[in-house]
């Protein structure tokens, strides 16, 4: 065996080849650019590979003892990170598709065009280098979706994380109900990624977001000629989930009649395209979201009872971030961290009387009302810490509404009555401006009926 070492360069090459004119042949072409190896037989080529794990292998298909097919197995058996190209005087076609089903790379004869040769294995090493930044890519994003980003000390995140732990690796449909911004997505992401399907593509699909008249083709793809300007086959989000993760979001929005469909798929675990008489075979595990009671749904003829029965498997209910207060400070604390590390921020505390404020606050918009009010005090605070004035004037209003209702009881003469009005009275007034008008999201917040906010407001003259 040799080498010739280049400190420019540190991708290596071994060539294995019986006869020492190849082997010197490819020396001298990629000597400059490469680390070259070299071995005699398949047997040397093996230990090579376990000692060096070189990155393009060159080898040859006809050698005394062990041949090239058989080294070529042994060395996938070894290792699946090497890029094997197959040398031989004659090029079959026989040999290519064998040595293409062991795994070879790439196929050239002898004797070898430099050009090519040095075509071919510039080509495997950018396969490599595209491999290895996939590689990386994908456990950054494993590592985002892995329970130390899931923030959460309250039992009910505590229960949804032992749920996620005992239902990541089955193939059961998972359902996620939820209000806006209480995080659906990520505790999706957070089952495929925790799963045995994590190499496996997550495509999320926003019902919503979809017109009705297009859903079908979104969800399903077409055949070339389905449809005016269908000019060739596309897929759908079902063909490029296949061995992975498909996440419905707002799946309360789907369209009855596209609903129907999808059970089928559910039950069927294949599709047809737009187009298409052809039944696809799919192995894909369904999650679906809704910020919507979907039981109400069914009362209401806007959701299939058969449907509902299918998705609701697994289901995981994230409680808004009103319901689990304490979540607030070490959320704040994440997310300052997060920004910290990736804009470089000063910002990275909460004074108390800030957390105070956040704490009193309703939080309509949950975890993601509340990343948002971070950023922007981030953006804006001149310290190291959020202080109250840093915060939105709706939060602060808390404040100001507190200490009214001190002053309401210590002023002489009010009644209880007339303070508890006159409190009652700001906050429906807060409770309508932090919404919009919107008397729905109002009563939510408050957490009284619509019915008994309508009255409310014509009993105290509330104007719009």
């Amino acid at each position: 065996m040799y080498a010739v070492n280049n400190s420019v360069n540190s991708h290596t090459l071994l060539v294995v080849d019986d006869e020492a004119g190849v082997r010197e042949s490819v020396r001298m072409i990629f000597a400059n650019d490469y680390n070259v190896l070299s071995a005699g037989n398949g047997e040397e080529a093996i230990r090579i590979v376990q000692n060096e794990s070189p990155e393009v292998i060159l080898l040859d298909v006809k050698m005394p003892g062990m041949n090239g097919m058989e080294t070529l197995r042994k060395i996938k058996e070894s290792s699946n990170f090497s890029k094997v190209v197959m040398i031989t005087a004659t090029k079959t076609i026989k040999n290519a598709v064998e040595a293409m089903k062991l795994g070879a790379e790439d196929y050239i004869t002898k004797p070898f065009d430099v050009d090519e040769i040095r075509l071919i294995v510039k080509r495997a090493l950018k396969n490599i280098d595209l491999m290895n930044e996939v590689k990386t890519l994908r456990s950054e994003v494993e590592r985002s979706y892995n329970f130390d980003n899931i923030v959460g000390r309250t039992d009910s995140m505590k229960k949804i994380f032992k749920t996620i732990q005992q239902i990541a690796d089955k193939k059961s449909t998972v359902a996620i109900y939820g209000e806006s911004g209480t995080g659906k997505e990520l505790i999706a992401r957070a089952i495929h990624f925790n799963s045995c399907r994590r190499d496996k593509p997550f495509v999320a699909v926003n019902i919503a977001a979809v017109p009705e008249t297009l859903i079908e083709n979104e969800l399903f793809g077409h055949e070339k000629g389905a449809f005016t300007d269908a000019r060739e086959r596309t897929q759908g989000k079902f063909e490029m989930a296949n061995g992975g993760t498909l996440f419905l979001d707002e799946i309360g929005e789907l369209p009855m009649s596209a609903q129907v469909k999808l059970l089928r798929v559910l039950q069927e675990k294949e599709f047809t395209r737009l187009g298409s008489s052809v039944c696809e075979k799919l192995d894909v595990r369904f999650i679906v979201a809704t910020n919507r009671d979907l039981e109400e749904a069914m009362r209401l003829k806007e959701f299939r009872e058969d449907l509902y029965y299918r998705i609701n498997v697994v289901p995981i209910r994230i409680p808004p971030l009103r319901e689990r207060k304490n979540d607030i400070h070490p959320l704040v604390n994440h997310l300052l961290a997060k920004i910290s590390a990736d804009e470089g921020s000063q910002v990275k505390q909460i004074s108390k009387e800030a957390l105070e404020l956040l704490m009193e606050y309703r939080w309509p918009g949950n975890v993601r009302e509340l990343e948002n009010v971070i950023e922007r005090c981030v953006a804006f605070s001149s310290g190291e810490s959020i202080l109250p004035e840093d915060l939105p004037e709706k939060i602060r209003a808390l404040q100001m509404d507190a200490a009214s209702l001190d002053q309401g009881f210590i002023e002489k003469g009010r009644s209880l009555s007339d303070t508890v009005e006159e409190f009652e009275k700001k906050m429906i007034l807060s409770a309508l401006q932090r919404t919009s008008g919107n008397k729905t999201k109002a009563a939510e917040s408050l957490r009284i009926t619509r019915k008994m906010l309508r009255y409310k407001v014509e009993k105290y003259g509330i104007q719009p």
